[in-house]
Parts: structure tokens; C-alpha cells; sequence
């Protein structure tokens, strides 16, 4: 059960567990297993950084089983185990379990996107009060951020997830919604995405 705070504010993270070979598996096919689980943990490490400073409540939501010792403390995060197959099944359940908590805006992120910062979180969460959805648009045509202030369910349905129609298909659903579109950012996911990235140049040489 999510426990609400007098916080009205949450923030979901989606995180994979850091397992050898199942951790930016595009990624590991340039720099190998062992290097992309390690490029995994930095992320998460950054993503943790980030996201302790925002103002909301925090949720992690586990792709596989909840972690107790690991770098998500309790007393900052709620944990959580994803639900479903689909990603679109799987975040639904998450805002959905969250609105039933009676949190009015709620918010997520996923955890390989370095250049998010604590700043761009807490102006998606100031953007929900003059419009219904607010996305982050990641450059490979997906979103690295959704907010809402009620479960918009259609954002959740028919999409390809993982390929660059995303964000166009989301939009589509929402023309008859106030959309704020945040600054463009990378999330990383192929070798490109950080070869000329000055924060991986410890991985790659």
C-alpha cells in the first residue's frame, strides 16, 4: 500500500534491477555486459542524486522484486514492484495506485537519463497546475517524464513502446488536454548516446 505523507506531490521512478545481461542490453552490444551493468549503476546512482532533492514524495517501482539494501533508503523512497507485462500496463497501475492514494499530481521518470536534474523535475510538477499533462520529450522520440493530475488511460494503450512514434502517439490522444512540453533531453540507451558524452569517458577508455 502507498502511504501519503501530507505531500500531495509523487514521484515514480522506473528502474530495471542491475543484473549482468539484462541491464542496457542495446547498449552492452557495443561495450559488452559488464560495462553497460556498470554505466546501469552510475545512471541509477545519478537518478538517485537527482531525484532525493525534489520536494515530492518519492516512489521506486522495481522491474523484477523489490531490493532492500540497495541504494533506495526507505525513509526517501516508497518501494514498489512493477505489475504486467507491457510498460504501458505497468505504469498505469503505478499513477493509478497513486491517485487512489490521494496524491493530486503525480509524476514519473525512468533511471537512464544523465542530464535530468532535480530543477527540470520540480518545474514539471509547477507546470501541473495551469495544464493537464505535462511530458518531457527525449530526443529519440519518446518521453523521458510524464505528469498528470488524473489517470489519463489512453496515454497508456497502443503504443510501440521502445521505438520514436511514441511521443507522437501520445500527443495524439491527448489534443483535447493542455500539454506542457519540457526542454528537449537523451536518454541513454545505444553506444552513440555517450561516446561523446564527457560523464562515460571513464567507461570507454
Amino acid at each position: 500500500m502507498i502511504k501519503n505523507s501530507n505531500n500531495k506531490n509523487l514521484l515514480l521512478i522506473f528502474a530495471r534491477n542491475p543484473e549482468l545481461g539484462k541491464a542496457k542490453t542495446r547498449l552492452a552490444k557495443t561495450v559488452g555486459d559488464e560495462t553497460a551493468l556498470e554505466i546501469y549503476k552510475f545512471l541509477l546512482e545519478k537518478t538517485r542524486e537527482v531525484s532525493l532533492e525534489v520536494t515530492s514524495d518519492k516512489a521506486i517501482y522495481y522491474s523484477v522484486k523489490i531490493r532492500e539494501h540497495d541504494i533506495w533508503d526507505r525513509n526517501n523512497y516508497q518501494k514498489h514492484q512493477q505489475v504486467g507485462e507491457d510498460l504501458g500496463f505497468r505504469m498505469q497501475h503505478a499513477f493509478k495506485k497513486s491517485f487512489d492514494a490521494g496524491y493530486q499530481k503525480v509524476m514519473i521518470i525512468g533511471s537512464d537519463l544523465y542530464d535530468l536534474t532535480t530543477q527540470n523535475i520540480e518545474k514539471a510538477f509547477k507546470e501541473l497546475d495551469n495544464n493537464d499533462i505535462v511530458i518531457g520529450p527525449a530526443e529519440d522520440g519518446g518521453y523521458y517524464l510524464l505528469g498528470m493530475k488524473s489517470l489519463q488511460k489512453k496515454v497508456f494503450k497502443n503504443k510501440d513502446w521502445g521505438t520514436e512514434t511514441v511521443r507522437q502517439d501520445t500527443l495524439a490522444d491527448l489534443k483535447d488536454k493542455k500539454v506542457f512540453l519540457l526542454e528537449e533531453l537523451n536518454d541513454i540507451d545505444v553506444f552513440e548516446d555517450i561516446e561523446n558524452h564527457a560523464a562515460f569517458q571513464k567507461f570507454l577508455n
